[in-house]
Parts: C-alpha cells; structure tokens; sequence
C-alpha cells in the first residue's frame, strides 16, 4: 500500500492567516492525489485547523520544521512507501505521482523524488525504511534518486497571495 502525507501544517506568515494558504489550496492537491494511484491520503495540519473531508492529524510539534510534521504524519499510516506532498503546491500533477510511484516499484530506493529540468521537487516518496532517518529540516535533507517529470508542470510552493 502506498498512502500520500499532505503536509500542511505550516503558519503561512508570509501569506496571511484568514484564510490559511493551505485550506485555499488544498483541495487542489487533494483533487491530484484523487486522481493518482496512491491508496490512503493523511493530511498533517500544526497552526491552523482544516476544514477538509480528508483525514487529518494534528501536529504539535510543527514548528520544529517540516521533518517534524513528516514524521507526525509517517506515525499515522500503514503502508510500505509514502508519496509526500506540499498543500501549498496546487499545481501537482497525478502523472507526476504516478510516475515516481511506478520508478520506485520498478528500481527501488529508499527516496525516490520527483526532478523538473534536474530541480528536485515534488511528489517525494519515502520507503518505509527512510522514515526513521527524517531531519527536523525534513527529508530534502535525505539523498534521492530524482525520476524526470521535465514534460510536467511543476507543482508549485505558494508563499505569498500574489503566488
């Protein structure tokens, strides 16, 4: 089974607070995620709650940093990989979910990412056996094999209303 982390647990300063960015953009990424192959979908909130129909934990520890919300979430499922991804990317592509999915199954690797013009981005898939390596930074901090979604749209990071 594989199961896709949303993180979003983030304050989104840099934003605006009302709303948060990731209940704006979530349900786009949900929506790719509908789409992909992936089994299970977990989102991670921390500063601000979530109205979504999607299953979420909250994290207490997310300001400690990305990894601290991945490793929250990692806690909550049951799966051999998980595909993670960013509730302020609302341009993820399902092809691109897909495609790093297919490449882990087929070559394996304990971090398979996806790399748009060689720029590691996401979807980021993390063996089962990778999770407990997980910096409080997150786990760009891990070495990954990069599978190309060049013909893809990237997913986006939105940090700011103007995009």
């Amino acid at each position: 089974m594989i199961a896709a982390v949303v993180l979003a647990a983030g304050a989104s300063s840099r934003y605006g607070v009302e709303p948060p960015k990731q209940q704006e953009l979530l349900p786009r990424v949900l929506g790719a995620l509908e789409r992909s192959s992936v089994d299970d979908v977990l989102v991670v909130a921390g500063a601000h709650a979530l109205a979504t129909p999607a299953r979420v934990v909250q994290c207490d520890d997310w300001a400690r940093g990305p990894g601290a919300s991945l490793r929250c979430g990692l806690s909550q499922i049951e799966a051999e990989a998980a595909v993670v991804v960013l509730a302020d990317g609302p341009d993820l592509d399902p092809r691109a979910i897909d495609r790093v999915i297919e490449s882990w199954r087929e070559h394996g690797g304990s971090v398979v990412a996806a790399a748009y013009g060689g720029l590691r981005l996401h979807p980021v898939l993390l063996a089962r056996e990778a999770w407990a390596q997980i910096p409080d930074s997150g786990a760009r901090g891990l070495d990954a094999r990069l599978v190309k979604c060049d013909d893809l749209i990237p997913p986006g990071d939105v940090d700011t209303r103007e995009g």
